[in-house]
Parts: structure tokens; C-alpha cells; sequence
């Protein structure tokens, strides 16, 4: 099966602690609401403890069109991406040997933050000496369920195409998305809870000789995936479009859709390739909050211990939608996990959607 053998993230430059971005909520949504004080404790009980963003806590303060907010996007994915790229190809955590940018077959580019036309793996491929005939993958608009959908479709890649070394890159720059002017409960919201996040991940085919690159005993290998898409559920997550920009919609009711809805999908999952939930080693889960990490446990019945790394990567960096299952992984990938552990990565986005993979360390 193929398998994922290395994995690098990009840490945006500039800290803003939970405390720095609660004053500023403060300071931006005190005139708007009443119980400001009561809704400004959603900064602490999300268990965040900093962010990491590509601009300073000053530039949110002004006022900055579409047009601006998306020159920005379109300047630090490029930067920032381009890093991880060079990181995940000369890894020495993961890799004996760095990977030549000729040796990659495709790219897969996962984002929802911001557009760009050529897309910005084109752009990144401008500066990085990839062969001319790579093929480009730009996948836009499934959020928090990017990175893992991403990895998805390059498992699959590798299936049709077992010679292929294949990335997997998000950047996801939600601050910049950012609307001073929305004054919503899904505004403040996410102002508590998203962040700025860069990741990329590499997959190889069958036919790749690994042991000439992977430097762990064991790497994990994808078995199998499922995509799910929740009828009559547009109106859960997302975006709208406005002439500002991009406008969040975010549903106070997700953790509640996630214990009614999630279990069901995940059994008959596993259940398809002859696996039940107790035999999971690693939960490898998109931190989308703390209530969503707490329904996790609700819903599949797992013990609260599993979803440590995931709830450490929420403290550490917050939601960075797509990026942020990576930056998991990477955790798990760093441990001494033993030959034939079995993990499922997890990860729930706008629709409302599912996207899971069943993973075998090799």
C-alpha cells in the first residue's frame, strides 16, 4: 500500500498568545454584545494557549479590502509553502536521503484561505526546479477536511500510478481571512479559535524502493479511505462570499451533529475492511476544538487519553483547518511506533463532510 514517509510543517512567524487575542476580541466586540464577558470565556475554555499567524497582532486593528487580504495570502502561501516543500523533501527526522524536486510526479495543493489563479503550487513551482510535466492537483473549499482528503487522493494517485512520489501541501492562512467589521458570535468565535498553519507530506507508491529513504523501522502505510458527505447540510460550515471577503460560518450545533452522526460512519468504515474500533493504536484526529475533540470521545466511546497529541496540537497552534491533521501526524510519526499498529486519521469539514484513512505502520 502506499505510504506516507515524511511530513514538515511551518510555523508562521508571529506568536499571539490566547490572552493577547482575547483582549483584542475584547477591545473589537465589547460594543456589540451585552454578555461580552460571558462570550469571551470561549478564549479560555477552548484550551488554546497561543496562535501562530503571518501578520502582526496591529495589522488585524485596520481595516484591509479583499483585494489586499488576498495579495497577502497569495505572498506568505507562496513563502511559507515553498519552505515546507523544501522540508519534507530533506526531512533527516524521516528520510536517510533528501528527495530531489525531478523525483516528484505530483502535487496535490490543499487550501480554502484565500485564491489564486495560476494556484499557488504553480507559483511555488516557478522557484523550486520540479520537472515541467509534474502534475498539478489544486484542491479548494473543503476546509478542515482538506488535509486529510488531500492524502486521499494521493493514496489513490499512487494506487493508479505504484512508481509515484507524490506531495501533499496545505496552507491554510485563516487570519487573513479575518472581517474587522463582522460583529457575529461566528466571528468572535472564530477569532478564539483559527490560526495560520503550512504543512506538506510526502506519499510514495508500492514500487518505490522506501528502505532507501526511510530512516524510521516503520512508516505508515494507507489502507484504505472514505469520503462522506452529510445530506442537507450546507449550512453548517463555511464560507460567504462578500464584496470583503470571506465571511465564516460556523454552527454552534457541530459537536452535536458529530455524536449523532459520526459513529455510524466510522464503524461501517472499519467494519468494511475487517476492523473495529478497539483495535485502533493512534487516533490521529483534525483538532477542530475542544468540544469537537470531547464529542470524538463521546461518540466513538475512546478512551480521552487517545486524542493527547491532537489536543496538545490544539493548545500549541489552534485550528489551522487543513494543515492541522498534519501537524498530528508528524507527532505520530516521530514516535517508535511498532510494526502492524493500526491508526485512523480523522477529519470533518464543510458539507457538512467526513473524510477518514485506515493506516498500517510497515
Amino acid at each position: 500500500m502506499p505510504a506516507i514517509i515524511s511530513v514538515s510543517e511551518v510555523i508562521p512567524p508571529f506568536e499571539i498568545t490566547q490572552n493577547q487575542a482575547s483582549e483584542f476580541a475584547r477591545e473589537l466586540f465589547a460594543d456589540s454584545f451585552k454578555d461580552i464577558e460571558r462570550l469571551l470565556k470561549a478564549f479560555q475554555n477552548g484550551q488554546i494557549e497561543k496562535r501562530h499567524f503571518v501578520k502582526n497582532i496591529e495589522w488585524f486593528k485596520e481595516n484591509h479590502s479583499f483585494e489586499e487580504k488576498n495579495y497577502a495570502y497569495i505572498e506568505s502561501a507562496v513563502i511559507h509553502g515553498k519552505e515546507a516543500v523544501v522540508k519534507c523533501l530533506t526531512n533527516p527526522t524521516f528520510l536517510k536521503k533528501n528527495i530531489s524536486f525531478e523525483e516528484i510526479d505530483a502535487i496535490f495543493f490543499i487550501s480554502t484561505t484565500g485564491i489564486s489563479t495560476p494556484s499557488i503550487e504553480a507559483r511555488i513551482m516557478d522557484q523550486l526546479p520540479f520537472k515541467p510535466h509534474t502534475k498539478r492537483v489544486p484542491i479548494w473549499g473543503l476546509g478542515c477536511a482538506g488535509g486529510a482528503a488531500g492524502l486521499s487522493r494521493a493514496f489513490e494517485y499512487c494506487l493508479a500510478f505504484p512508481k509515484a512520489k507524490v506531495i501533499v501541501l496545505s496552507v491554510e492562512l485563516c487570519s487573513l481571512t479575518f472581517q474587522k467589521n463582522d460583529l457575529s458570535k461566528s466571528n468572535l468565535i472564530g477569532t478564539s479559535l483559527f490560526a495560520d498553519g503550512i504543512a506538506c507530506a510526502l506519499v510514495c507508491g508500492d514500487e518505490v524502493k522506501k528502505e532507501e529513504y526511510c530512516k524510521k523501522a516503520a512508516s505508515p502505510s494507507i489502507i484504505a479511505t472514505q469520503s462522506t458527505l452529510m445530506p442537507n447540510s450546507l449550512d453548517v460550515m463555511g464560507w460567504e462570499l462578500m464584496n470583503t471577503g470571506l465571511f465564516v460560518i460556523f454552527s454552534r450545533d457541530i459537536p452535536h451533529i458529530i455524536e449523532g452522526w459520526l459513529k455510524p460512519n466510522v464503524t461501517s468504515f472499519l467494519a468494511e475492511h475487517k476492523t473495529d474500533l478497539g483495535q485502533i493504536d493512534c487516533f490521529i484526529a483534525h483538532p477542530g476544538g475542544k468540544k469537537v475533540l470531547d464529542a470524538y470521545v463521546k461518540a466513538l466511546n475512546i478512551p480521552p487519553s487517545m486524542n493527547e497529541i491532537s489536543l496538545e496540537v490544539l493548545r500549541q497552534y489552534g485550528n489551522m483547518s487543513s494543515a492541522t491533521i498534519f501537524y498530528v501526524l508528524r507527532r505520530f510519526m516521530e514516535m517508535d511506533i511498532p510494526k502492524n499498529a493500526i491508526g485512523l486519521g480523522t477529519a470533518l469539514g464543510p458539507g457538512f463532510s467526513s473524510e477518514l484513512l485506515l493506516l498500517r505502520w510497515k
